[in-house]
């Protein structure tokens, strides 16, 4: 097993590292595209817009510089774990991102939970049942998630739970000036969690409960589902240890690579609801033409893709033996 695991560790940091220097050098290029810089910005902003102040602006941050010095310098400051400066927030893009960083990994975290316990829930009943009525009734409900967008799904969230009924909060990620300590904090932290989490999930819910479903119904045609039967075991036992572990490695799979979807909901949901995450810097860095905070932001998100992937494979591993012999 140790074996299987550094092998799988060596297999994805060859794959990594390319992949990653091509993710940095294409955003890069196609980041200069875009129409302005940091420095339009911070002049139209601040009411100084001359010749001259511009002109200094772009010298200061290195703007004025072509654009494949840019990004060798990029590159060469990245070589030493520095990514540059922001011109938008005057502090480093290291300082900025591990603000935010915390609370969109929270989001992130809880949302897939929800996704994948949910999802594998309704998944497993749907093929208990598969033709009968609960199987109709969920697939309805499934669909109607599948269709919906997170956004409309995280508006209606708070029209009800927080608007009329007033169990939940829909701003922010913790109550401001409150003073809270302890559980207190833990569980005001957690209530303005639930919303967001479940608007950014609603969609991979539909997605992991029709994938579940359709991989345990393949399950039970197999031949050792019938011997299982056949030597009278419980049929909750041979559905969980037989035809839900061996179902869960496609739905692992996919879980892998929504993550990269996940993070690009969670620009949507975060300001939707006000959480303070990577997301929302994304969007004010785009807004603020502030590329060196968009690019550490994309080369993080990135990275976490990558080492989420990477635990998906020793997963696969872990639950089926062949994946890690082969």
């Amino acid at each position: 097993m140790g074996r299987r695991i550094a092998a799988t560790l060596r297999r994805t940091a060859i794959h990594a590292v390319p992949t990653v220097l091509g993710i940095i050098v294409l955003d890069f290029l196609l980041l200069q595209l875009m129409p302005g810089d940091a420095a339009d910005v911070i002049a139209s902003e601040s009411g100084v817009a001359t010749a001259e102040s511009m002109a200094m602006l772009r010298q200061h941050f290195g703007l004025d510089q072509p654009v494949l010095t840019q990004l060798m310098n990029f590159l060469g400051h990245l070589a030493q774990f520095n990514l540059g400066f922001s011109p938008r927030y005057n502090m480093p893009v290291v300082d900025l991102i591990l603000q935010r960083l915390p609370g969109t990994l929270m989001l992130m975290v809880t949302a897939l939970a929800f996704a994948l316990i949910i999802g594998i829930a309704v998944g497993s009943v749907m093929a208990a049942w598969a033709g009968r009525w609960p199987d109709r009734i969920l697939s309805v409900v499934v669909l109607l998630f599948y269709s919906m967008p997170g956004f409309w799904v995280g508006l209606m969230a708070i029209v009800l739970f927080s608007v009329k009924l007033g169990w939940l909060p829909s701003d922010g990620d913790m109550t401001v000036g409150a003073g809270l300590t302890g559980w207190a904090m833990i569980a005001d932290r957690l209530r303005h969690l639930v919303l967001p989490a479940l608007a950014l999930a609603s969609f991979f819910v539909a997605v992991y409960a029709r994938l579940t479903r359709a991989s345990m119904l393949e399950v039970q045609r197999q031949d050792f589902m019938r011997t299982a039967q056949a030597k009278g075991l419980h049929p909750f036992l041979i559905q969980l240890r037989h035809a839900l572990r061996n179902a869960l490695v496609p739905v692992t799979t996919v879980a892998g690579m929504h993550l990269g979807n996940l993070l690009g909901g969670a620009v949507v949901v975060e300001t939707l609801f006000g959480w303070p995450g990577m997301g929302r810097l994304a969007l004010e860095a785009v807004l603020a033409r502030d590329f060196s905070t968009l690019l550490g932001v994309l080369l993080l998100s990135s990275f976490l893709v990558i080492v989420a992937n990477m635990l998906i494979d020793l997963l696969h591993a872990w639950l089926d033996p062949r994946i890690g012999a082969a």
